[in-house]
């Protein structure tokens, strides 16, 4: 079963930048579509953006200009960097297989106003 570990979050002020990383375990990485999502307190979780298995991104409307979503294939790893962070995008990001394949603890992020 694949697990995923997630790190990077932290405090920010508006504004500011984040780059959060992921790392799946399991085998055939290189073949899977990829995605991060959020929860905030009291909503649904929610897609963010995701990554095809040959690159091509694809960004929820809210976060399209400032979050760049990448993968590396030899680490196994997919990346999230957020630019220009809006009080609105606190909360825990996960991420996953698109579509979603079980979650791992997630990291916090927190935008002060």
């Amino acid at each position: 079963q694949v697990q995923f570990v997630e790190s990077g979050g932290g405090l920010v002020q508006t504004g500011g930048s984040l780059r959060l990383s992921c790392v799946a375990s399991g085998t055939h990485f290189s073949i899977q579509f990829l995605g991060w999502y959020r929860q905030a307190p009291g909503r649904q979780r929610e897609l963010v953006a995701r990554i095809s298995n040959g690159g091509t991104p694809n960004y929820a409307d809210s976060v399209k200009g400032r979050f760049t979503i990448s993968r590396d294939n030899a680490k196994n790893t997919v990346y999230l960097q957020m630019n220009s962070l809006k009080p609105e995008d606190t909360a825990v990001y996960y991420c996953s297989y698109w579509p979603s394949a079980g979650w791992g603890q997630g990291t916090q992020v927190t935008v002060s106003s």
